[in-house]
């Protein structure tokens, strides 16, 4: 899809949060573009002052951006449909859009998390509402994207991944901005276990900085983090090399890191003596990982996997444990060699096309 295409397609994101504004924004000059919001609040202030002062107070949105609060106006014949809704709500708010969504247009997630109720990954849900679980078609776009960078036109770096090549090549093409570096993958699963695990690792690194710990902790939980995520991520079906890249390696060292990053400000929070009812209360952001935690850990449970540093965040979530007393129960962990559940991953290949 080259630059002429894009000008004649129709683009639809759903979802007026901070990411999906951002996305919306990169489209809007390449295509006629429509934001959907659920806040009757944000569809003003964009069509009056051109701002989500919302999500993404700050910054001023292209002109060419429509918005509406309306499903059908806004995926009525839109070819590429891009949903950024909490993934708590990825299920309802697609089955009440189903109607609209053309039979081919290509869907793209970029939610990150995965479905409390029945475990599944964004993909999947999408699937089953708009595909009749066909998931062929269904991509997911993943990275280290903190919106208000991105905006700012800090230089940054996503992945698009499809199965087929021919659709994430023209995700790739249409997203590719000044700001925005857009790579490619086929492997749909390790992008979305890297976009989901990251926010609950992201959690911990929070509970870390809220107790004054430096960078040799923050450096640990960061790469034994990695190791959980890519354990994970291949014992469900993903390849390790993918959680070297920007869905997994990269995603997670900004999450980690910034003071941007939601789900590192609900660990600090809670560190500092915060409940997770204040914490995560109102109408703002939302921290994925919080939800994310606990489908997560049943999700390794199921096949096998150890996910230490998950465990110890769901178990301060849940108020099991303080802050401080789990970092002394990670500590206290048995002895073992650090590649332990990781040897001859990386023996697996690199998947089946590439640009």
């Amino acid at each position: 899809m080259g630059s002429g295409a894009e000008r004649n397609m129709k683009f639809a994101v759903v979802g007026a949060g901070a990411w999906g504004t951002t996305l919306a924004s990169i489209l809007a000059p390449k295509g006629e573009t429509w934001l959907w919001a659920r806040e009757d609040e944000v569809v003003d202030a964009i069509k009056d002052r051109r701002t989500n002062s919302l999500f993404l107070d700050g910054f001023e949105l292209p002109p060419e951006l429509r918005v509406t609060g309306d499903l059908g106006t806004a995926l009525d014949g839109a070819e590429v449909v891009i949903v950024a809704v909490p993934s708590q709500h990825v299920r309802s708010t697609m089955i009440a859009a189903r109607a609209a969504v053309m039979p081919r247009a290509t869907i793209v997630s970029a939610a990150k998390g995965i479905e409390v109720a029945t475990r599944s990954r964004m993909s999947q849900v999408l699937g089953e509402v708009l595909r009749d679980g066909d998931v062929s078609a269904i991509g997911i776009l993943s990275g280290p994207n903190l919106a208000r960078e991105v905006m700012a036109g800090h230089p940054s770096a996503t992945c698009v991944a499809f199965a087929e090549p021919e659709p994430a090549y023209a995700v790739q093409s249409a997203l590719m901005s000044g700001a925005l570096r857009v790579y490619t993958s086929d492997d749909v699963v390790g992008c979305e276990i890297g976009g989901a695990a990251k926010n609950v690792i992201a959690i911990a690194a929070g509970v870390a900085d809220g107790l004054g710990y430096g960078l040799n902790t923050k450096a640990a939980l960061v790469t034994r983090g990695l190791a959980e995520l890519t354990r994970l991520g291949v014992a469900l079906g993903g390849r390790p090399m993918t959680f070297l890249g920007l869905a997994g390696n990269g995603d997670l060292v900004a999450t980690c890191t910034s003071p941007l990053s939601r789900n590192r400000r609900v660990g600090e929070a809670l560190a500092r003596g915060g409940t997770l009812g204040a914490v995560t209360g109102g109408d703002g952001p939302v921290a994925e990982g919080v939800e994310t935690a606990p489908a997560l850990l049943a999700m390794a449970r199921e096949v096998g996997v150890e996910l230490p540093i998950v465990a110890a965040v769901v178990a301060v979530l849940r108020g099991d444990v303080g802050p401080r007393d789990v970092v002394a129960r990670l500590m206290e962990r048995s002895p073992r060699a650090e590649l332990d559940g990781l040897d001859g991953l990386g023996q697996q290949g690199c998947g089946p096309w590439k640009r």
